[in-house]
């Protein structure tokens, strides 16, 4: 771990990077405009004291994922985690449309959604009312003067130490060395969470139900190996 990055400015909430790609397909722009509405947060009404309204039926824990990409992971979730509410963040337009389509085929009711920075999420939510915190795969603006953009900043994790429970897990991937050493150090240094890890293999394997995602093989075929980092709130 090196410290080029000490001193960095603080991405302050601000969203970087595209929204939009090649136009959607038929169903996924008709089922942006008939389903998202429905499972959209509200973010201008006040947040409820119990996150497991949220949903139709009990949930019993709710998790948060950040930049969901095309959903593999948050999907794969929800299939196995039915006592689960979870809540994605995506704000590219064809990642959400994905999302939804599936969402829709596969009759899924414990996933809310917001399709904009999840940073406007958790200054939403209630104090310490999320189970656990994905961020997988965020783009690691890799040009240093671009660092600042990271979503993994010392205003980020106040964020995330306000919403996350004691014993809660913010749960971290990546496969760019510099963005590990990044949330490492940031992390340390600002101590609300302690880093799990006891020996290698527990950051350089998955964590158990990985379902992997594209991405992730995309990188691993360019000679890129991830780090999988899990994270305890103090």
């Amino acid at each position: 771990m090196n410290d080029d990055h000490a001193g960095a400015a603080p991405r302050a909430g601000a969203f970087y990077g595209r929204r939009k790609g090649r136009p959607l397909k038929p169903r996924q722009a008709d089922v942006t405009q008939t389903l998202l509405p429905a499972l959209r947060l509200d973010l201008a009404a006040p947040a409820p004291s119990d996150l497991a309204t949220l949903f139709p039926r009990p949930v019993s824990r709710v998790f948060l994922e950040i930049g969901f990409g095309g959903g593999e992971h948050l999907l794969n979730l929800a299939a196995t985690e039915p006592d689960t509410g979870f809540i994605g963040c995506e704000p590219f337009v064809t990642g959400m449309a994905k999302a939804l389509s599936e969402i829709g085929h596969r009759g899924i009711d414990t996933i809310r959604l917001h399709p904009d920075d999840a940073v406007a999420v958790l200054d939403w939510l209630p104090d310490a009312s999320l189970d656990r915190v994905y961020l997988l795969y965020p783009d690691p603006w890799p040009k240093k003067r671009h660092w600042k953009r990271r979503f993994v900043s010392a205003d980020t994790l106040d964020r995330l130490a306000r919403v996350t429970k004691p014993g809660a897990e913010f749960r971290f991937a990546s496969d760019i060395d510099t963005y590990v050493d990044w949330t490492l150090q940031h992390v340390r240094d600002h101590g609300a969470f302690r880093w799990m890890a006891e020996t290698a293999d527990d950051w350089r394997r998955p964590w158990a139900g990985w379902p992997g995602t594209r991405y992730e093989a995309k990188a691993l075929r360019e000679g890129r190996p991830p780090a999988y980092l899990r994270f305890v709130r103090r």
